[in-house]
């Protein structure tokens, strides 16, 4: 007999049938058939909260939330109708009515969600009186700046913070019109439960909460003749700019893997240096060191005590944060590795306090807002001054490169500088979720051969997911490795492991899901364009002729020559000491 053909459940749209294939919502669907709905406070990653009414539609004399309305067979929905473009128009002209207009000198002109709807529903006037109070900036973080008169209470930086990172920093207060979102008892973001993370940030709509802008700061140290300004720029930062200045578009780079991000790391050097840095280095350099440093305290804890609570890695500041606010018991079993930014701080002013008596400026182009806070951390001063100076994030660096007039895209890739300008593969890996893993296990291997590194590619370290976990064998035992990003992540499998649900040798951690590479500090991308990020990573990973960091000849360099008698002051930090706690 025939199988008969099953008849598959759809909806339409706009007349369009379109198949239900487990989509969660009608807004799935509406997009999966081509029509970009406008929202402001969906978030796919993120529970549904269903407050902006944006995405209404019409489904018969009804109007429902696409995002929260459950797709059932037979719907017929419209998205487009007079009654709808008037419903939203209304929205967005209530919003504006109470929201700050000054858009040319916000940092999210041009990328603002409230901007872009206002301009296709072709808002020209507001007829409603601006009855806000006078916006209170809060500019106590180091990392990020509140602005209240730009939210428009759409939630996505309080679900973000709750249930993604599960810091609890913020939430709404008051009810009706007096609501806003705010620290506990209206108390300044520093003196909250803050770890810095920037995530809240990172899906704000309309710049009511951004990154800390310090790019004045460095203009000035650069304007400064008697000033000697060296850099550093961190792995993940180098397949975050590419897209902003349309190289993927143009094509421009060469040896790119398809599907990833391109590698812009010669551009960023050419491009700092037209702007007046006068040292230019990989952190990919100092991320072998921090690979040589932990992987010897990794093993060292094996052989003292081998079922003993895992090591936790010590790169990610908000991580460490998180533990000192929310998790103080795991303190003693982080690694005292430095990062690799403080690391090559350490490095680089111990070179130039021998060689140089000009004032020495050090900046660090990071992915992450909380690179901020760490700069400024006691542990990390000589005599009352930081290691690093500045720490300009990603889209700073983007900014700084518009603002010189330099067109990127025609800038020809240039090496960064000797004696620090080698790295290994490992080092460049450190930015995605699982490489500072990989780059470890490529150190502990007994199997030294090329075979062998592709082998841990293959090893479950690699990929998005928030938590992953792999085995491999050192000698004749089993390591057990968990991988994770995203602090309720971290939460979740801390509880496991001091209840003794699960145990594990080593534990990677870092705060923003995905990694560095989806860091706050980086311009605004979906997750397709972050995935591409971590692949762009590998890909520069492959290009390198160095793929352990022990094999990288300037380690043996600096071990007997700056670093000689001096590791544990220079690469080493105890964060179970009190030290600096305000972010």
């Amino acid at each position: 007999m025939e199988k008969k053909n099953q008849v598959k459940e759809h909806i339409t749209i706009d007349g369009i049938p379109v198949e239900i294939n487990g989509e969660k919502n009608i807004l799935a669907l509406i997009r999966k058939a081509g029509i970009e709905l406008p929202t402001f406070c969906y978030h796919s990653e993120l529970s549904i909260y269903g407050a902006c009414r944006m995405c209404m539609v019409e489904t018969g004399r009804n109007l429902e939330a696409a995002c929260s309305t459950p797709p059932k067979a037979g719907m017929q929905i419209r998205t487009n109708t007079e009654r709808l473009r008037k419903y939203r128009r209304m929205i967005l002209e209530l919003l504006l009515a109470n929201h700050c207009r000054d858009c040319t000198a916000c940092t999210m002109n041009g990328k603002c969600r409230l901007q872009e709807l206002a301009k296709r529903f072709n808002i020209r006037q507001v007829r409603f009186p601006n009855t806000a109070p006078e916006p209170k900036i809060d500019n106590s973080s180091l990392c990020i700046t509140r602005d209240k008169a730009k939210c428009i209470l759409c939630g996505d930086c309080v679900r973000m913070c709750n249930e993604i990172q599960d810091v609890g920093a913020i939430d709404f207060v008051h009810r009706g019109s007096r609501m806003i979102v705010s620290p506990v008892f209206g108390q300044p973001i520093a003196d909250s439960s803050c770890v810095g993370c920037g995530q809240c940030a990172a899906v704000c709509p309309t710049g009511a909460i951004t990154v800390k802008d310090d790019v004045r700061k460095v203009w000035s140290a650069l304007d400064d003749r008697e000033t000697k300004v060296s850099c550093q720029i961190a792995p993940a930062v180098r397949v975050a700019v590419g897209r902003e200045f349309g190289l993927q578009d143009r094509g421009y780079v060469p040896g790119n893997t398809a599907g990833a991000a391109d590698n812009a790391i010669g551009r960023i050097v050419a491009a700092l240096r037209r702007m007046g840095f006068d040292e230019i280095y990989d952190t990919s350099t100092s991320a072998d060191l921090t690979v040589l440093e932990e992987s010897n305290e990794f093993l060292k804890k094996l052989e003292k005590d081998p079922d003993g609570m895992p090591l936790f890695t010590s790169c990610c500041p908000a991580w460490i944060q998180f533990c000192e606010k929310h998790h103080p018991e795991i303190l003693p079993y982080i690694s005292t590795a430095r990062s690799p930014m403080q690391m090559f701080a350490s490095v680089i002013g111990e070179e130039t306090s021998r060689l140089s008596g000009r004032r020495h400026v050090h900046v660090a182009v990071m992915p992450c807002t909380a690179k901020k806070f760490e700069a400024a951390r006691e542990e990390f001063t000589v005599n009352g001054k930081p290691r690093v100076d500045y720490v300009l994030t990603t889209q700073e660096l983007v900014r700084m490169i518009q603002e010189s007039g330099i067109v990127f895209h025609e800038l020809e890739p240039e090496a960064v500088d000797m004696p620090f300008g080698t790295y290994s593969g490992a080092g460049v890996i450190f930015g995605v979720s699982g490489g500072v893993t990989e780059a470890v296990l490529r150190r502990v291997s007994n199997d030294k051969s090329s075979r062998s590194i592709a082998a841990l590619a293959w090893h479950g370290v690699r990929g998005m997911e928030g938590i992953k976990t792999t085995a491999i064998m050192y000698g004749e035992r089993e390591l057990k490795i968990a991988m994770v990003s995203g602090l309720k992540n971290a939460s979740d499998l801390i509880r496991r492991i001091t209840g003794g649900e699960e145990h594990y040798d080593f534990v990677e951690v870092m705060a923003c899901p995905g990694g560095c590479v989806c860091g706050a500090g980086q311009p605004t991308a979906g997750r397709e364009e972050k995935e591409k990020r971590g692949r762009g990573l590998y890909s520069a990973d492959r290009l390198c002729y160095i793929k352990r960091s022990e094999e990288n000849p300037l380690m043996m360099n600096l071990y007997n020559g700056i670093l000689k008698g001096r590791v544990h002051e220079l690469l080493h930090v105890d964060y179970t000491k009190k030290g600096s706690r305000h972010v």
